[in-house]
């Protein structure tokens, strides 16, 4: 589009028709910038309100996980390591607190977990978070010598647990008389001509009406026009000389932004310095007021501005280029928040950076202190008051057509903004939050700044201040303070991640075998020594023995759950949460028997896979309460007759006992055979238990019976020899309990009659005489039998001898030799 050609001060033939199209034009853009800004204003409202409800949300889950306070260690080597794995993660540095094997880990758990494992309160170490005044001045009234004091404290030091929020106060009260700077921001195009001559006359009414807050004021003025590129601004030659209609004799040239006059408390300076001010001209309604407001916040050495309530009031009957606007004039660097005037006090960057966007203003105005007041004309408002919303310690005043009532309005915003008390941080840590709760009606909920309305003067506000550092950090700071006050609140954070034990230096401690010295419960071994205790001393056995003393029947070293340490077994801890011990590490407290999803029932504890039970419980798995209701007969005088234990309720029998209560044992030997040497004793005062009859066979309680009575169910019916091979008769009665018993013993023993001796000595002869007859008979038989045997052998070998034939195996002899010297004698 062809600006020039619909611009109003162009060419009077047909200056009615462009008129009305610039001012349709003018309205249509407005409404488009406007419903645009209306849009934003709608998604960062419903961003808002979502991250309020995510950090409702987010407290409220807190709030339920506090109920339940957990320590969840991951790895914990000592008391600084267990500080640093939770909020709730306690270190109990009780001498000899851990079992054997028992990895120092044991030590980190909860307070209450701690308690129940044995560790008293006194050696219980959980760093508290506190806090001390560093400065801590009163609240004051300004004075000629000194400046107000309108927060207290003003310093602190913080040394916090990390994960538990702590809370402290801070207090706040507005000074009287305490010095405001006003600096004042005008739009200078065209349609703004005669607001200028309005704002010329300006400067007495101002200083009066700040008068009536405080006697030391001060003000500035600023002036912005826009972009000096297309389409912002004309940049044809001429135009750029004089923006404005033919006709309007005191046109300057435009500009991006001007700082005209530094804050002053010369009103008549000030009247002076805006009445040299003329008129200038831009092409869209739209105006550069963000890169104005940028500058005058961040230009504060050239600006002026002092330790006070800083004002900065804009004045403009048009809407706003923000960021990503300066594109359509070939702009593409994007804001970089900083100070660029030049000698001439003229924004230098206006042309090559982009606007910035409201979110950036917003920050460097309360990075800054400065409130701002957006005095705008009606068809402007809604516009602006969506921009308050985004700029805390913001106010909207609606200007007349020519300005007329802007001190009113100025006063106004400025009583509304400074009843209007807002705390909020500045530079935070990471991993740092804060919340602020108030004792004004709006500040009950905590929230991530805390405000009060109508604080009048001399009205003290007390805030609560809830820190939290989410894990240990280096020793760090930030601020805190109100919005548009100068004055702010150091705080300097310390985490507590370290243990003090306070433990006296003893090198020679017995609990460290009297070869190092404890800290915070466990043992530092002086140069040479190892092991959990210091048992170990670097060389005394080589590793092959070491490493046996680690395994368990020559099986894997320490179970494989643990660390061979100079023949001690370290133990780990699982990745499951179970905690590893015992001396060959095979011990776990999670291996037990679970009743209704619950280890041990819910009720003990596990100790190396077997359940310790709470007082009141019992059973294998502390499943059920204690009672022997049912396990005790009427008739006898132990639970179970002594021959069992009464679990839940019923008899668990020993030893083949049969229940309900244990009284019979089917598959047991008979008590007779064993009791025959005591009833012998007893009865009789014979046998080989004679001598100490009374300790031997104390387990029996015995009678003398003439005559046994007939069989009792209950009673067993034996009949023993003794050593007299007398038959003893008696009866036996288990008693309650293991191998006690009643005996009835029967007076007279069944003996059998004496021996025949001559009976049994000729009978002894006749017999002897009579093996001895047949042997001589049987040896004589044999004898005869070998002789024959002989005989017919040697009749045999007699008949081989005689031949028929001659010898077929005989030959004659074919030489004779004959001896000459042998004379045939």
């Amino acid at each position: 589009m062809n600006f020039d050609s619909i611009k109003p001060q162009h060419s009077p033939v047909n200056r009615q028709v462009r008129e009305e199209v610039w001012s349709l034009s003018e309205t249509l853009v407005r409404d488009l910038r406007g419903e645009a800004l209306t849009f934003i204003a709608l998604i960062f409202e419903m961003y808002q309100r979502v991250a309020v409800l995510l950090q409702i949300l987010l407290l409220l889950r807190r709030g339920a996980h506090s109920e339940k306070e957990e320590c969840l260690k991951t790895i914990v080597n000592s008391c600084a390591d267990c500080i640093r794995s939770g909020p709730f993660c306690m270190w109990c540095k009780q001498p000899n607190f851990t079992k054997t094997g028992e990895p120092d880990a044991t030590r980190c758990d909860t307070w209450s977990l701690l308690a129940e494992k044995g560790c008293l309160e006194s050696n219980i170490i959980s760093p508290k978070s506190h806090h001390i005044p560093v400065e801590d001045r009163p609240l004051s009234k300004a004075t000629p010598s000194q400046q107000p004091v309108q927060l207290r404290p003003q310093e602190v030091k913080l040394a916090l647990r990390p994960g538990l929020p702590y809370t402290f106060q801070f207090n706040f009260k507005r000074a009287e008389d305490y010095p405001v700077d006003l600096y004042y921001l005008m739009d200078l195009s065209y349609s703004m001509k005669d607001d200028l001559l309005k704002v010329k006359r300006l400067g007495r009414d101002l200083w009066t009406a700040l008068g009536k807050t405080t006697s030391r004021a001060r003000i500035g003025f600023g002036a912005f026009v826009d972009k000096t590129v297309l389409p912002f601004t004309d940049t044809n030659q001429k135009k750029l000389k004089k923006p404005c209609p033919e006709e309007e004799q005191y046109c300057q040239p435009p500009f991006g932004y001007r700082h005209v006059l530094n804050l002053t408390d010369k009103y008549d300076l000030f009247n002076e310095m805006v009445a040299s001010q003329h008129i200038s001209g831009n092409l869209d309604p739209p105006e550069g007021s963000l890169d104005a407001i940028m500058q005058a916040a961040v230009c504060g050495d050239k600006i002026g501005w002092g330790n006070s309530t800083r004002l900065l009031v804009l004045t403009t009957d048009a809407g706003f280029h923000m960021a990503g606007d300066g594109k359509l004039g070939s702009i593409l660097l994007p804001n970089d928040c900083e100070c660029h005037l030049d000698e001439n006090l003229m924004y230098s960057k206006s042309n090559k950076l982009d606007y910035p966007s409201v979110g950036q203003v917003a920050r460097k105005l309360a990075e800054n202190n400065i409130q701002p007041i957006f005095a705008v004309t009606s068809n402007m408002e809604q516009i602006y008051r969506k921009l308050k919303e985004i700029i805390p310690k913001s106010e909207v005043g609606v200007l007349s057509d020519d300005s007329s009532n802007v001190v009113t309005l100025i006063e106004n915003a400025y009583k509304s903004l400074s009843s209007n008390v807002i705390v909020t941080h500045e530079a935070l840590p990471q991993h740092v939050t804060v919340t602020y709760t108030s004792n004004c009606a709006n500040g009950h909920q905590p929230s991530p700044q805390g405000t009060c309305d109508n604080v009048g003067l001399d009205k003290e506000v007390e805030f609560n201040v809830t820190v939290t550092a989410k894990q240990c950090i280096d020793e760090t700071s930030f601020l805190i303070g109100a919005l548009g006050f100068t004055e702010k609140m150091k705080v300097s954070l310390t985490t507590q991640c370290n243990c003090e034990c306070d433990e006296p230096k003893n090198a020679s401690h017995p609990g460290c075998n009297g070869h190092g010295q404890i800290v915070c419960g466990m043992c530092s071994c002086n140069a040479g020594y190892l092991g959990q205790r210091c048992e170990c001393h670097v060389g005394d056995k080589d590793e092959s023995h070491l490493r046996a003393a680690c395994q368990k029947d020559n099986g894997t070293e320490c179970s494989g759950l643990g660390e061979c340490v100079c023949g001690v077994c370290q133990c780990h801890t699982s990745e499951d949460g179970k905690t590893i011990y015992g001396k060959y590490c095979e011990c776990d407290d999670k291996s037990c028997e679970v009743h209704h999803n619950k280890l041990c029932g819910g009720h003990g504890k596990c100790d190396c896979g077997t359940c310790k039970c709470d007082q009141g419980y019992q059973g294998s798995a502390c499943q059920c309460e204690k009672s022997t209701k049912s396990c005790t007969p009427t008739n006898a005088s132990q639970v179970c007759y002594g021959r069992g234990d009464c679990l839940c309720n019923m008899c668990q029998c020993k030893e083949g006992y049969k229940p309900p209560f244990c009284k019979e044992c089917p598959g047991c030997p008979s008590p007779c055979a064993a009791a025959a040497s005591c009833i012998e004793c007893l009865g009789f005062q014979t046998g080989p238990l004679s001598k100490n009859c009374s300790e031997s066979c104390s387990h029996i309680q015995h009678k003398m019976v003439d005559k046994l009575m007939k069989r009792h169910t209950s009673k067993k019916h034996c009949k023993e020899r003794d050593v007299e091979n007398c038959w003893m008769v008696f009866t036996m009665e288990e008693q309650d309990g293991f191998n006690s018993y009643m005996a009835e013993i029967q007076t007279e023993r069944e003996c059998p009659e004496p021996p025949n001796v001559a009976r049994i000595i000729g009978g002894a002869f006749m017999g002897v005489a009579l093996v001895g007859i047949i042997i001589l008979a049987i040896i004589k038989a044999i004898i005869y039998m070998r002789d024959r045997k002989e005989y017919k052998k040697f009749l045999k070998e007699q008949q081989k001898s005689r031949w028929k034939n001659a010898n077929p195996l005989f030959s004659a002899a074919t030489t004779t030799v004959q001896n000459p010297f042998f004379s045939g004698e």
